[in-house]
Protein backbone atom coordinates (compact mmCIF):
# COMPACT_ATOMS: atom_id res chain seq x y z
CA UNK A 1 0.00 0.00 0.00
CA UNK A 2 1.64 3.42 -0.98
CA UNK A 3 1.98 6.07 1.18
CA UNK A 4 0.08 8.29 -0.76
CA UNK A 5 -3.00 5.52 0.50
CA UNK A 6 -2.19 5.24 3.99
CA UNK A 7 -2.56 9.73 4.26
CA UNK A 8 -5.83 9.07 2.30
CA UNK A 9 -7.65 6.32 4.33
CA UNK A 10 -5.91 8.23 7.52
CA UNK A 11 -7.91 11.64 6.42
CA UNK A 12 -11.37 9.68 5.68
CA UNK A 13 -11.08 8.20 9.21
CA UNK A 14 -10.33 11.60 10.63
CA UNK A 15 -13.65 12.70 8.98
CA UNK A 16 -15.92 9.92 9.67
CA UNK A 17 -14.73 10.92 13.42
CA UNK A 18 -15.06 14.37 13.72
CA UNK A 19 -18.66 13.74 12.12
CA UNK A 20 -19.33 11.24 15.18
CA UNK A 21 -17.71 13.71 17.51
CA UNK A 22 -20.28 16.85 16.27
CA UNK A 23 -22.93 14.14 16.22
CA UNK A 24 -22.46 13.74 20.24
CA UNK A 25 -22.31 17.17 20.67
CA UNK A 26 -25.40 18.11 19.24
CA UNK A 27 -26.94 14.84 20.84
CA UNK A 28 -25.55 15.92 24.36
CA UNK A 29 -26.63 19.71 23.49
CA UNK A 30 -30.23 18.86 23.17
CA UNK A 31 -31.06 18.23 26.67
CA UNK A 32 -27.89 20.94 27.64
CA UNK A 33 -29.35 23.44 30.58
CA UNK A 34 -28.11 26.99 29.32
CA UNK A 35 -27.91 30.23 32.08
CA UNK A 36 -30.25 33.01 30.37
CA UNK A 37 -31.83 36.32 32.21
CA UNK A 38 -32.57 39.22 29.85
CA UNK A 39 -35.07 39.99 32.57
CA UNK A 40 -37.44 42.51 33.89
CA UNK A 41 -38.50 43.58 37.09
CA UNK A 42 -42.24 44.06 37.02
CA UNK A 43 -43.02 45.25 40.39
CA UNK A 44 -43.38 43.62 44.45
CA UNK A 45 -45.63 41.21 44.75
CA UNK A 46 -46.72 37.48 44.56
CA UNK A 47 -48.31 34.72 43.03
CA UNK A 48 -48.15 36.76 39.07
CA UNK A 49 -50.84 35.69 36.51
CA UNK A 50 -50.24 36.57 32.95
CA UNK A 51 -52.33 36.96 30.01
CA UNK A 52 -52.27 38.37 26.36
CA UNK A 53 -54.30 39.98 23.24
CA UNK A 54 -54.20 39.50 19.33
CA UNK A 55 -52.70 42.97 19.51
CA UNK A 56 -49.45 41.49 21.37
CA UNK A 57 -50.33 43.45 24.63
CA UNK A 58 -49.32 41.52 27.46
CA UNK A 59 -50.86 41.92 31.52
CA UNK A 60 -49.95 40.72 34.82
CA UNK A 61 -51.70 40.57 37.65
CA UNK A 62 -50.62 39.55 40.96
CA UNK A 63 -50.68 40.46 45.33
CA UNK A 64 -49.06 42.76 47.31
CA UNK A 65 -51.00 42.67 50.82
CA UNK A 66 -54.48 43.28 50.42
CA UNK A 67 -53.75 45.25 47.28
CA UNK A 68 -54.84 43.43 43.76
CA UNK A 69 -52.08 44.65 41.52
CA UNK A 70 -51.83 45.16 37.35
CA UNK A 71 -49.07 45.66 35.10
CA UNK A 72 -49.41 46.17 31.29
CA UNK A 73 -47.20 45.73 27.65
CA UNK A 74 -47.94 46.91 24.61
CA UNK A 75 -44.68 46.38 23.15
CA UNK A 76 -44.61 42.66 23.14
CA UNK A 77 -43.06 42.86 26.94
CA UNK A 78 -39.97 44.92 25.67
CA UNK A 79 -41.21 46.71 28.72
CA UNK A 80 -43.96 46.67 31.36
CA UNK A 81 -46.25 49.86 33.03
CA UNK A 82 -45.78 50.79 36.56
CA UNK A 83 -47.94 48.74 38.90
CA UNK A 84 -51.50 50.47 39.30
CA UNK A 85 -54.01 49.19 41.86
CA UNK A 86 -57.12 47.06 40.83
CA UNK A 87 -58.72 47.09 44.26
CA UNK A 88 -58.29 46.59 47.70
CA UNK A 89 -59.68 43.54 48.38
CA UNK A 90 -59.45 42.63 52.29
CA UNK A 91 -57.80 39.28 53.07
CA UNK A 92 -56.47 39.10 49.29
CA UNK A 93 -54.87 35.34 49.17
CA UNK A 94 -51.77 35.68 47.24
CA UNK A 95 -49.35 33.16 48.37
CA UNK A 96 -48.53 29.14 48.04
CA UNK A 97 -49.94 28.51 44.33
CA UNK A 98 -53.11 30.89 45.51
CA UNK A 99 -53.22 33.80 43.68
CA UNK A 100 -55.34 35.70 41.37
CA UNK A 101 -56.28 34.83 37.99
CA UNK A 102 -56.14 37.24 34.71
CA UNK A 103 -57.76 36.52 30.85
CA UNK A 104 -58.31 38.63 28.04
CA UNK A 105 -61.83 38.83 26.65
CA UNK A 106 -63.29 40.55 23.42
CA UNK A 107 -63.35 43.88 24.88
CA UNK A 108 -60.60 43.84 27.72
CA UNK A 109 -59.60 42.00 30.75
CA UNK A 110 -61.13 39.73 33.62
CA UNK A 111 -59.44 39.65 36.63
CA UNK A 112 -60.51 36.88 39.58
CA UNK A 113 -59.37 37.05 43.61
CA UNK A 114 -60.25 35.23 46.47
CA UNK A 115 -60.18 36.26 50.08
CA UNK A 116 -59.11 34.12 52.93
CA UNK A 117 -62.89 33.73 54.11
CA UNK A 118 -63.62 31.49 50.63
CA UNK A 119 -64.67 33.94 48.34
CA UNK A 120 -63.88 34.92 44.69
CA UNK A 121 -64.39 38.17 43.31
CA UNK A 122 -64.90 39.11 39.36
CA UNK A 123 -62.97 42.54 38.28
CA UNK A 124 -63.79 43.45 34.94
CA UNK A 125 -61.86 46.58 32.72
CA UNK A 126 -63.05 47.78 29.37
CA UNK A 127 -60.14 48.87 26.92
CA UNK A 128 -60.38 52.15 27.72
CA UNK A 129 -61.97 52.45 31.14
CA UNK A 130 -61.27 51.59 34.87
CA UNK A 131 -61.82 48.80 36.61
CA UNK A 132 -65.28 47.39 37.82
CA UNK A 133 -66.83 47.42 40.85
CA UNK A 134 -65.94 43.32 42.33
CA UNK A 135 -68.69 40.57 41.53
CA UNK A 136 -68.93 37.96 43.59
CA UNK A 137 -68.20 34.42 41.47
CA UNK A 138 -69.66 31.83 43.73
CA UNK A 139 -73.34 31.80 44.92
CA UNK A 140 -72.61 30.03 47.99
CA UNK A 141 -70.88 31.77 50.81
CA UNK A 142 -67.43 30.82 51.99
CA UNK A 143 -67.14 27.81 50.13
CA UNK A 144 -63.70 28.23 48.28
CA UNK A 145 -61.73 27.55 51.63
CA UNK A 146 -58.45 26.27 49.62
CA UNK A 147 -58.33 29.49 47.45
CA UNK A 148 -56.86 28.07 44.05
CA UNK A 149 -58.39 29.21 41.39
CA UNK A 150 -57.63 28.94 37.40
CA UNK A 151 -59.23 31.23 34.58
CA UNK A 152 -60.24 30.92 31.26
CA UNK A 153 -61.79 32.84 28.41
CA UNK A 154 -62.54 32.93 24.36
CA UNK A 155 -64.39 36.10 22.89
CA UNK A 156 -66.21 36.96 25.96
CA UNK A 157 -66.79 33.86 27.47
CA UNK A 158 -65.02 33.08 30.11
CA UNK A 159 -64.66 30.01 32.93
CA UNK A 160 -63.10 29.68 36.40
CA UNK A 161 -63.20 26.73 38.16
CA UNK A 162 -61.55 26.07 42.28
CA UNK A 163 -61.78 23.83 44.61
CA UNK A 164 -64.74 24.06 46.73
CA UNK A 165 -66.50 22.62 49.87
CA UNK A 166 -70.13 23.12 49.21
CA UNK A 167 -72.66 20.65 50.34
CA UNK A 168 -70.56 17.86 52.50
CA UNK A 169 -66.91 20.64 53.44
CA UNK A 170 -65.11 18.03 51.33
CA UNK A 171 -62.99 20.11 48.45
CA UNK A 172 -64.91 19.11 44.81
CA UNK A 173 -63.90 21.16 41.91
CA UNK A 174 -66.71 24.02 40.78
CA UNK A 175 -67.12 26.21 38.24
CA UNK A 176 -69.33 28.97 37.07
CA UNK A 177 -69.30 30.53 33.51
CA UNK A 178 -69.70 34.03 32.35
CA UNK A 179 -70.90 35.11 29.13
CA UNK A 180 -70.37 38.94 29.08
CA UNK A 181 -66.65 38.81 29.70
CA UNK A 182 -66.79 38.46 33.63
CA UNK A 183 -69.23 41.07 34.33
CA UNK A 184 -71.98 38.48 35.50
CA UNK A 185 -71.65 35.06 36.33
CA UNK A 186 -73.67 31.72 36.02
CA UNK A 187 -74.93 29.57 38.76
CA UNK A 188 -72.29 27.31 40.00
CA UNK A 189 -72.43 23.74 38.62
CA UNK A 190 -70.24 20.67 40.17
CA UNK A 191 -67.39 19.93 37.43
CA UNK A 192 -65.92 17.03 39.20
CA UNK A 193 -66.42 15.60 42.77
CA UNK A 194 -64.59 12.28 44.05
CA UNK A 195 -66.57 8.89 44.94
CA UNK A 196 -63.33 8.45 47.57
CA UNK A 197 -64.81 11.56 49.74
CA UNK A 198 -62.79 14.42 48.14
CA UNK A 199 -60.07 15.70 45.19
CA UNK A 200 -56.43 16.50 46.35
CA UNK A 201 -57.11 19.18 48.67
CA UNK A 202 -53.89 21.09 48.27
CA UNK A 203 -53.50 21.50 44.18
CA UNK A 204 -54.29 24.26 41.78
CA UNK A 205 -56.56 22.97 38.68
CA UNK A 206 -56.39 24.24 35.46
CA UNK A 207 -58.43 24.91 32.62
CA UNK A 208 -58.47 25.71 28.58
CA UNK A 209 -61.37 27.07 26.69
CA UNK A 210 -62.01 27.15 23.46
CA UNK A 211 -65.53 27.80 21.26
CA UNK A 212 -68.05 25.55 23.61
CA UNK A 213 -65.16 22.99 24.40
CA UNK A 214 -63.71 23.11 28.09
CA UNK A 215 -60.75 21.33 29.61
CA UNK A 216 -60.28 21.28 33.28
CA UNK A 217 -56.78 19.59 34.66
CA UNK A 218 -57.12 18.53 38.39
CA UNK A 219 -55.57 16.32 40.52
CA UNK A 220 -57.45 13.66 42.31
CA UNK A 221 -57.77 11.55 45.16
CA UNK A 222 -58.59 7.78 44.47
CA UNK A 223 -57.81 4.61 46.24
CA UNK A 224 -54.78 6.44 48.25
CA UNK A 225 -53.38 7.82 44.13
CA UNK A 226 -52.75 11.71 43.77
CA UNK A 227 -52.88 11.35 40.04
CA UNK A 228 -53.97 14.10 37.95
CA UNK A 229 -57.32 13.78 35.67
CA UNK A 230 -58.77 16.13 32.55
CA UNK A 231 -62.72 16.33 32.33
CA UNK A 232 -64.38 18.06 29.12
CA UNK A 233 -67.48 19.86 28.49
CA UNK A 234 -68.39 20.22 24.80
CA UNK A 235 -71.67 22.03 25.38
CA UNK A 236 -69.62 25.37 26.94
CA UNK A 237 -69.79 24.42 30.57
CA UNK A 238 -73.71 23.21 30.61
CA UNK A 239 -72.08 20.15 31.77
CA UNK A 240 -69.24 17.77 31.92
CA UNK A 241 -67.96 14.11 31.08
CA UNK A 242 -66.59 11.62 32.70
CA UNK A 243 -62.95 12.42 34.29
CA UNK A 244 -60.42 10.87 32.72
CA UNK A 245 -56.82 10.01 34.31
CA UNK A 246 -53.83 10.85 32.71
CA UNK A 247 -50.49 9.10 32.03
CA UNK A 248 -50.22 5.39 32.46
CA UNK A 249 -48.50 5.12 36.55
CA UNK A 250 -49.84 6.56 39.72
CA UNK A 251 -48.67 8.25 42.94
CA UNK A 252 -49.33 6.55 45.58
CA UNK A 253 -49.11 9.45 48.35
CA UNK A 254 -50.09 9.65 51.84
CA UNK A 255 -50.38 13.63 52.19
CA UNK A 256 -50.87 16.57 49.08
CA UNK A 257 -47.81 17.83 47.02
CA UNK A 258 -49.51 21.08 46.96
CA UNK A 259 -48.59 21.10 42.25
CA UNK A 260 -51.14 21.12 40.20
CA UNK A 261 -49.64 21.85 36.33
CA UNK A 262 -50.25 23.22 32.88
CA UNK A 263 -52.88 22.57 30.34
CA UNK A 264 -53.39 24.25 26.71
CA UNK A 265 -55.45 23.32 23.19
CA UNK A 266 -53.43 23.00 20.57
CA UNK A 267 -53.77 23.37 17.16
CA UNK A 268 -55.89 20.61 16.26
CA UNK A 269 -58.34 21.11 19.65
CA UNK A 270 -56.61 18.53 21.42
CA UNK A 271 -55.48 19.56 25.08
CA UNK A 272 -51.77 19.20 25.70
CA UNK A 273 -50.71 18.71 29.96
CA UNK A 274 -47.90 18.80 32.01
CA UNK A 275 -47.52 17.96 35.43
CA UNK A 276 -45.56 16.86 38.73
CA UNK A 277 -44.82 12.98 39.78
CA UNK A 278 -43.05 12.63 42.45
CA UNK A 279 -39.57 14.61 41.86
CA UNK A 280 -40.70 14.39 37.67
CA UNK A 281 -42.02 16.87 35.46
CA UNK A 282 -44.22 14.85 32.74
CA UNK A 283 -46.47 15.52 29.40
CA UNK A 284 -48.99 13.89 27.39
CA UNK A 285 -52.31 14.12 25.94
CA UNK A 286 -55.40 12.47 27.74
CA UNK A 287 -55.33 8.65 26.70
CA UNK A 288 -51.85 8.71 25.84
CA UNK A 289 -49.23 7.31 27.60
CA UNK A 290 -46.93 10.22 29.59
CA UNK A 291 -43.21 11.14 28.84
CA UNK A 292 -40.46 12.74 31.56
CA UNK A 293 -39.22 16.00 30.14
CA UNK A 294 -37.41 17.01 33.52
CA UNK A 295 -37.49 16.97 36.99
CA UNK A 296 -38.79 20.11 39.65
CA UNK A 297 -42.10 21.08 40.08
CA UNK A 298 -44.58 24.36 39.53
CA UNK A 299 -44.82 23.17 35.92
CA UNK A 300 -46.52 25.46 33.13
CA UNK A 301 -46.71 24.55 29.45
CA UNK A 302 -47.41 26.73 26.39
CA UNK A 303 -48.40 25.62 22.21
CA UNK A 304 -45.90 27.83 19.76
CA UNK A 305 -46.54 27.00 15.71
CA UNK A 306 -47.77 23.38 16.80
CA UNK A 307 -44.90 22.68 19.41
CA UNK A 308 -44.74 22.69 23.40
CA UNK A 309 -42.58 24.68 25.37
CA UNK A 310 -42.85 24.15 29.49
CA UNK A 311 -41.44 25.66 32.01
CA UNK A 312 -41.33 24.77 35.82
CA UNK A 313 -39.02 25.39 38.97
CA UNK A 314 -35.53 22.81 39.55
CA UNK A 315 -33.67 23.40 42.67
CA UNK A 316 -35.27 27.22 43.32
CA UNK A 317 -34.55 28.06 39.86
CA UNK A 318 -36.40 28.57 36.59
CA UNK A 319 -36.51 26.38 33.62
CA UNK A 320 -37.56 26.36 30.07
CA UNK A 321 -37.86 23.57 28.02
CA UNK A 322 -37.88 24.49 24.18
CA UNK A 323 -39.44 22.69 21.63
CA UNK A 324 -36.37 20.52 20.55
CA UNK A 325 -34.90 19.80 23.75
CA UNK A 326 -32.90 22.75 25.36
CA UNK A 327 -33.22 24.25 28.74
CA UNK A 328 -32.75 27.66 29.23
CA UNK A 329 -32.19 28.51 33.15
CA UNK A 330 -33.44 31.98 34.18
CA UNK A 331 -32.09 31.82 37.21
CA UNK A 332 -33.95 32.57 41.24
CA UNK A 333 -37.63 32.00 41.17
CA UNK A 334 -40.56 29.77 41.57
CA UNK A 335 -43.93 28.99 39.72
CA UNK A 336 -43.00 30.28 35.80
CA UNK A 337 -45.59 31.31 33.56
CA UNK A 338 -45.47 31.52 29.59
CA UNK A 339 -46.71 33.08 26.99
CA UNK A 340 -46.04 33.26 23.26
CA UNK A 341 -45.09 36.54 21.73
CA UNK A 342 -44.62 35.17 18.22
CA UNK A 343 -43.35 31.99 16.75
CA UNK A 344 -39.44 32.27 17.50
CA UNK A 345 -40.79 34.00 21.20
CA UNK A 346 -42.18 32.95 24.34
CA UNK A 347 -42.47 35.25 27.50
CA UNK A 348 -42.03 34.46 31.14
CA UNK A 349 -43.55 35.71 34.10
CA UNK A 350 -42.28 34.19 37.70
CA UNK A 351 -41.59 35.40 41.44
CA UNK A 352 -38.66 35.83 43.11
CA UNK A 353 -38.04 36.99 46.58
CA UNK A 354 -41.63 38.72 46.82
CA UNK A 355 -40.70 40.07 43.33
CA UNK A 356 -42.21 39.86 39.93
CA UNK A 357 -40.15 39.24 37.07
CA UNK A 358 -40.09 38.69 33.17
CA UNK A 359 -38.34 37.96 30.51
CA UNK A 360 -38.12 37.22 26.72
CA UNK A 361 -37.03 33.81 25.58
CA UNK A 362 -35.83 33.09 22.03
CA UNK A 363 -36.80 29.62 20.68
Amino acid sequence: MSEYTVKKISMKRMSVVRVIVIALFVISCKDQEKKENNGLLIGKGRMPAIAGDNNNSFFVVYGSGDSLLFSSSSDGSKTFSSPALIAVLPGLTASAMRGPQIASVANGLVVIACNKAGNIFSYTKDEPGKWSPAVRVNDVDTVAKEQFLALSAAGNNAFAVWLDLRDNKRNKIVGAKSTDGGKNWSKNIIVYASPDTTVCECCKPAVALRGENIFVMFRNWLNGSRDMYVITSSGAGKSFGDARKLGIDSWVLNGCPMDGGGIVINNNGVPETVWRRKDSIYTCQPGLPESAIGAGRGCTIESVNGKNVYAWTEKGEVIIRKPRGMKINLGKGQLPLIRRINNEHILCVWENDKQIHSAIVSL
